[in-house]
């Protein structure tokens, strides 16, 4: 039987030369499916990645709550404990960037998953070079995060926006003294639109931001993390107006809203 073990100790053995030099990413699988859960393992694995495997929600997220990897993939629909609800549980304690799997037919649940804080999602069928393209565009995003503010040695790059604060080295925000978590994916976007308070952005500027030039990401995705920014802020600040969408042209952040 393939288990998390197997898949750790195979992901360290296929790693040589400039690979071992820096710490290979951890990539959580979760899936019902032990077909795809041995062929993606394996297809990560000689990519250089170092991958754990768990055949169940409920497994995974106690694993990816316990022993946090770098990323997580995700089926949206297994037995027990589906991928949503996962989701909502890991959020309750995890800003861990999710990758969704989805069926062609689940439009909805890929709306539903961003919207819960999913960082991107990739339908099934999928070809595994497509799935090694947009686990590496989200730990960049990642990486992008943790660069913003600054290197070993320099001083935490705040930003300050009225009632927003934003600590990119902390992945941390607060609106009004109060902490609001958000999602990678959730950071880059606001980080954009607070740059410049009252400069609108449009949904391609925000893609550009967020996602990999070679990703696909169509508008309905920017829109669904937009919204659930909005909702994010409202939960501690019911008035929360401060992003704002001008239809037809895209968003911009207000520092007075």
């Amino acid at each position: 039987m393939f288990t998390p073990q197997d898949a750790g100790r195979a992901g360290q053995r296929g790693m040589s030369g400039a690979a071992a030099e820096t710490p290979a990413a951890v990539i959580a699988l979760v899936d019902d499916d032990r077909h795809i859960l041995t062929s993606v393992s394996l297809a990560l694995q000689a990519e250089g990645f170092i991958t754990r495997v768990y055949a169940d929600g409920e497994a995974g997220l106690k694993a990816l709550i316990d022993n946090p990897p770098d990323l997580a993939v995700v089926d949206i629909k297994m037995p027990r404990l589906d991928g949503i609800e996962l989701l909502r549980r890991l959020r309750e304690r995890s800003r861990l960037p999710v990758i969704f799997l989805t069926s062609k037919d689940t439009e909805i649940d890929e709306a539903l998953g961003l919207a819960m804080g999913a960082d991107d999602y990739i339908g099934k069928p999928f070809s595994q070079r497509l799935l090694v393209e947009r686990i590496r565009a989200v730990l960049r995003r990642t990486d992008r995060r943790h660069d913003r503010g600054g290197g070993a040695g320099e001083p935490d790059v705040t930003l300050v926006r009225g009632r927003l604060v934003m600590e990119p080295a902390r992945h941390r925000v607060t609106w009004d003294g109060k902490e609001v978590a958000l999602t990678v994916t959730e950071f880059l976007i606001l980080d954009a639109l607070a740059q410049r308070p009252g400069f609108v952005k449009s949904r391609d500027a925000l893609i550009a931001v967020a996602y990999a030039d070679d990703t696909y990401v169509d508008d309905r995705t920017i829109d669904s993390h937009i919204k659930r920014l909005r909702k994010k802020f409202r939960a501690v600040d019911p008035g929360f107006a401060a992003i704002e969408t001008l239809y037809g042209v895209g968003y911009r952040f207000d520092q007075d809203g």
